[in-house]
């Protein structure tokens, strides 16, 4: 289905070059070099353009969530779709602040929107995954579907001019969703993958963990496969993030990721194809308890920390900006030698 070719390095050092050449000393914009380092492999290394900024923002439901294991119930994931369409939410501001194009999908909320949206589309899997403590999530053809549909919304905005597209989630219970992926891909002791969520107390998270526990027991014949860890354990909000982002990836365009949700898809998409990682720029390090060690885990360095822990693409819409300063330096910062300034 997907088609990723490793960035082509050949003229890394003649980039690193340019931004040494710059008017200050070596290494001074920290991250920003980096960050600028990456965009022009991306894009282009003559000029960085960072076309059509687009934030897609996927929503679904969780079987998990039955147990009670967040401070809201399931029928808030369709509330706050409904809050995304109307304009109210803090995705929607900063969208407006950062000039992204927001798109909501609803890839699998309990109860449709029965209304049209210019910015909502429908790519329903069900009416939320299955309770993975007791079955496996969704079926392997939900998975391959999921996959497709998360692609082909990406290409829908890569064919009209977009190069940088972020990822955002909602959903109640994805949370558990993300630390059960965490755990089956990383190997990581399961309370170092698992955290509190929306903000729960000391006893639902030790139920949470207990929950992931037993779902890692049940499944653990069943995770050898990164179709099949999505399949046993994901969301149909996630598998529809990791089709998106192996689309930018094999367009060769940039995926900004957001938080720990969306992290844990990119997880699963780095393991089905390593090189997609090359086009993904992560946004921030929530306050989510094991999304540092997610990042480790993917040798990942996040632009922003600010303790966040809302999903729904804000970080990376917050982050949208730096990239913006990292194209604006690379693009028409002077040179030690234009500028007539003494190399330091």
């Amino acid at each position: 289905m997907f088609s990723i070719h490793p960035l082509d390095r050949s003229q890394s050092s003649e980039i690193q070059q340019r931004i040494d050449n710059k008017t200050k000393p070596p290494g001074a914009l920290g991250q920003l070099e980096a960050l600028a380092h990456q965009l022009a492999l991306i894009t282009d290394t003559n000029r960085i353009e960072l076309r059509q900024p687009t934030m897609l923002v996927f929503a679904a439901d969780h079987g998990i969530a039955a147990e009670n294991i967040s401070i809201a119930p399931s029928s808030v994931t369709h509330q706050m779709v409904l809050n995304f369409v109307h304009g109210g939410a803090a995705i929607n501001c900063f969208c407006q602040t950062t000039g992204m194009q927001l798109n909501v999908i609803d890839a699998g909320i309990l109860e449709p929107i029965d209304f049209v949206s210019p910015i909502l589309k429908s790519q329903r899997l069900g009416a939320g995954t299955q309770h993975f403590v007791h079955s496996s999530a969704m079926t392997l053809q939900q998975v391959s579907q999921g996959l497709y549909w998360g692609a082909e919304i990406a290409r829908a905005h890569l064919a009209q001019g977009s190069n940088v597209i972020a990822l955002g989630e909602m959903g109640i219970g994805n949370t558990s969703s993300a630390s059960a992926i965490m755990a089956a891909v990383t190997q990581l002791p399961i309370e170092q993958c698992v955290g509190r969520g929306t903000g729960i107390d000391d006893d639902h998270l030790n139920k949470k963990i207990h929950l992931i526990e037993q779902a890692l027991e049940k499944h653990k014949h069943s995770l050898e496969t990164p179709e099949a860890i999505l399949s046993t354990l994901g969301g149909f909000e996630i598998v529809q993030m990791v089709g998106a982002m192996l689309a930018i990836a094999e367009a060769g365009a940039v995926i900004l990721v957001d938080g720990f949700i969306a992290t844990s898809a990119a997880l699963i998409a780095h393991k089905m194809f390593p090189a997609s990682k090359d086009y993904m720029i992560f946004c921030h390090q929530s306050n989510e308890a094991g999304h540092k060690s997610m990042l480790e885990y993917l040798q990942a360095s996040a632009l922003l920390n600010l303790n966040l822990r809302l999903g729904e693409g804000t970080g990376a819409s917050l982050a949208f900006p730096l990239l913006q300063a990292a194209a604006s330096f690379y693009n028409d910062m002077a040179s030690f030698e234009s500028a007539g300034v003494t190399k330091v």
